[in-house]
């Protein structure tokens, strides 16, 4: 979030969230089961403070996972700005990839009930996500067998690459991303076994 046109208690407060939100992130990816007042510790602010903001740990992973969608969808309306439609499907799984957003969905996915807002928010996300894929599709740039839930777990295949050195994670999924595009571009041949489908994403929100 912006702070450059707040000011006095508006743009700390917005500054705290920030250092808030990052630290919850950090947390929860390491540990979901982890308690709220880790959260606080991390970020540096007392556990007072942070329920100012948040009512409980339901709340702090919505939001969490809420902005990780908010940003899915509008690395998603850039990408589709671009001329190219391969270049377009490309520049928006490398951005999404650079941003860690599955990383949330497959850590966090099952601990909340999300909102009627984060649902029709997916709905954009997925929508837009076909959209991308069927332009790349129809320009005959991806593989006739491929589908557009084949992104999912293309993305989350990225997300599992996870190390110490956050330079050193940024560079490798990177590079696997690169090799992941090469299967799915058009010249390949024939995927073994039968895609992805919806069922086998809806099974983690069931709540645990």
């Amino acid at each position: 979030m912006s702070t450059e046109n707040l000011s006095g208690r508006k743009k700390q407060a917005a500054r705290n969230d920030a250092v808030i939100l990052d630290a919850a992130r950090a947390v929860f990816l390491d540990d979901p089961k982890a308690p709220i007042a880790a959260v606080a510790e991390r970020a540096g602010v007392g556990i007072s403070a942070l329920y100012r903001r948040y009512a409980n740990k339901e709340d702090l992973l919505r939001r969490l996972c809420h902005d990780g969608l908010r940003l899915f969808i509008a690395e998603a309306e850039r990408a589709d700005e671009e001329p190219d439609d391969w270049q377009a499907l490309t520049t928006f799984l490398a951005a999404i990839v650079d941003a860690d957003v599955h990383s949330l969905t497959v850590h966090l996915a099952g601990l909340f009930v999300p909102t009627p807002e984060m649902g029709a928010d997916a709905q954009r996300a997925s929508e837009l996500s076909r959209h991308l894929f069927e332009r790349a599709r129809t320009a005959n740039a991806v593989r006739p067998d491929a589908v557009p839930d084949d992104l999912g777990l293309l993305l989350e295949g990225c997300a599992a690459i996870r190390f110490p050195d956050p330079d050193r994670t940024r560079e490798l999924r990177r590079r696997y991303l690169a090799l992941q595009l090469d299967g799915l571009a058009a010249h390949r041949t024939a995927l073994p076994g039968p895609p992805p489908e919806g069922a086998d994403f809806r099974w983690r929100w069931v709540q645990r």
